[in-house]
């Protein structure tokens, strides 16, 4: 659950910490004094989009820092992602921060560790579960109802699959029209990659071979200068009259005696008897070099031929001559591709297989809803009766799609009969707008009671309602936190009683000619006189005081 949330420069709260607990909690004010702010800066911490607006008039930047108890599902996510759980009295815990500059530059952190925005909405969908003000306007979306539903019923991950199979079909169904309606350029293709790819296999070229043929070409054609060059070293190291090893020899001959008079001479002798041996060694490289020199004119001959024939195949397919072997390469890929794309037969078989497999997952989600609709069905319309919609029915209809669809064989569509004796109609075109907040009320709280998520978080959900309504919405959400932790925002002092906790919002000027945002939280006595207010108006009663302490002792 939420313990702890420490906002600065925030839209128009300068500094706040707020610390939580477990149960009920409610946020009342009046109008404007920034009560959705506290949940927009909640909602900044958990990952939300965030732009240069968000950070307060004069300041260079907002910081949010959230402070969560873990449970065992976010421990192992965040041991996965090397971000461990602190830990004290209370258990595990996770710091979420987010920070975002005056020009618009955002940074998260998880336990003070740099973050991505995407790893602050995955662990935040494991703590926090929002509730906003204008969900049952969402209601009015086809799009909306469906994802609400299979999330309640907990088949995302099926109806993910399920569109990853759709979509892989419709790949198929594609590569089957366009492999028809380009037979003819395909084949035309085809015939010119052919063509290619036999004038490259004539030629076979290998890799590194271009240099190779150079490198040797280059040899052959110089065979003369380097047969002359060899011999004439040869003979001035070792082979004539006048050679170098047999002068040098007798150098160091004469030394060895001298230094054995006088041995201040061994460092010349170290220096010269290494010098014969490496003329030595060069002697017999060049001999040994000299034995495989030979002029060959028709080896030669082969190598300008085949220089001659790698260079035209490269002008004709106008590439770069070493680039041959990988362009041979791609080619007969290119054709391997294109025969199997002219393969309609395989392309069809392919076709079919993708749709059964689709069908396949697609019959699992619709049986799946199946059951799951008439669950939820059953809760909503009992949540109805309890919201002053005596004898109305709600109900899930999956209306069949002749041929499927990326979300499954149906389309989930929410249902309503507002009072007893009325058909059901689609929700979208018969529930008033007060009609339409309590369903989606009775949808929120039914769906987090499903939820595994530890906190919840509704935002004048309960706008649209009133009288006995309320006090039956103030009752259940505080049955609600019984279980959970439930932070809410309200405007009705029916709801505003039923807290467990009590935070008053207000706004006053700063001083400096804007505006503030404060919290406090209010004792027994502050709250008979908040929720006197909330009943009331700005002028306070001895009546409207007594109103408040009942509801408070109720």
């Amino acid at each position: 659950m939420l313990r702890h949330l420490s906002i600065r420069d925030f839209v128009i709260v300068a500094a706040l910490d707020l610390e939580f607990d477990s149960g009920f909690t409610v946020f009342s004010g009046e109008t404007g004094a920034g009560k959705s702010i506290l949940i927009d800066a909640l909602a900044l911490a958990l990952g939300a989009r965030a732009d240069a607006s968000v950070v307060r008039t004069g300041e260079s930047r907002a910081d949010i820092t959230a402070e969560f108890e873990t449970h065992a599902q976010v421990e192992q996510w965040l041991d996965e992602q090397a971000l461990g759980a602190g830990s004290d009295e209370h258990g595990g815990t996770v710091m979420l921060r987010r920070v975002v500059d005056a020009n618009g530059r955002s940074r998260a952190f998880i336990n003070g560790t740099a973050a991505t925005l995407a790893q602050l909405r995955e662990v935040g969908e494991m703590l926090v579960d929002i509730h906003g003000q204008h969900a049952h306007q969402l209601l009015m979306r086809p799009d909306a109802q469906r994802e609400l539903f299979d999330t309640h019923a907990g088949l995302s991950d099926t109806a993910a699959t399920v569109t990853r199979a759709w979509r892989t079909w419709r790949e198929k169904v594609q590569a089957v029209e366009h492999a028809q309606t380009r037979d003819r350029e395909l084949q035309l293709e085809r015939e010119r990659l052919a063509w290619q790819l036999t004038e490259l296999d004539k030629l076979a070229p290998q890799a590194g071979e271009w240099e190779e043929v150079n490198a040797e070409h280059h040899r052959l054609s110089h065979s003369a200068n380097l047969i002359d060059g060899v011999q004439g070293a040869l003979g001035a190291l070792s082979e004539s009259d006048e050679a170098m090893i047999t002068h040098l020899a007798s150098i160091v001959s004469k030394v060895r005696n001298l230094a054995e008079i006088d041995p201040a001479l061994n460092d010349v002798l170290a220096a010269l008897e290494p010098a014969e041996i490496q003329l030595q060694e060069a002697a017999y490289s060049l001999s040994h070099y000299a034995q495989k020199l030979e002029l060959d004119p028709d080896r030669l001959a082969q190598v300008e031929k085949r220089l001659d024939a790698l260079h035209s195949a490269a002008r004709k397919f106008r590439l770069q001559p070493q680039t041959l072997p990988d362009e041979h390469q791609a080619r007969r890929a290119q054709l391997d591709a294109l025969d199997a794309a002219a393969d309609l037969d395989s392309l069809h078989a392919a076709e079919a297989k993708a749709r059964e497999a689709y069908l396949a997952e697609a019959k699992k989600l619709s049986k799946a809803r199946a059951k799951a609709g008439t669950a939820l069905g059953t809760a909503v319309t009992t949540g109805m009766q309890e919201l002053s919609m005596k004898g109305g029915s709600f109900e899930v209809a999956l209306v069949p799609l002749p041929e499927g669809g990326a979300h499954g064989l149906e389309q989930v569509e929410f249902r309503v009969a507002g009072h007893a004796g009325v058909p059901l109609r689609p929700l979208a075109k018969v529930a008033s707008g007060g009609e339409l907040a309590r369903i989606s009320l009775a949808l929120a709280v039914i769906a987090s009671a499903a939820s595994p998520t530890p906190t919840l978080i509704f935002d004048e959900v309960d706008t649209g309602i009133g009288g006995g309504v309320a006090e039956v919405v103030g009752r259940l959400l505080h049955q609600l936190g019984q279980a959970r932790q439930v932070l809410c925002v309200t405007h009705l002092p029916q709801v505003a009683a039923r807290g467990d906790h009590h935070f008053q919002v207000a706004k006053a000027g700063n001083g400096k000619g804007g505006t503030v945002s404060s919290v406090i939280s209010l004792d027994k006595a502050s709250r008979v006189e908040e929720v006197a207010r909330m009943l009331g108006g700005l002028e306070i009663t001895a009546t409207t005081r007594k109103h408040a302490k009942e509801m408070l002792a109720a």
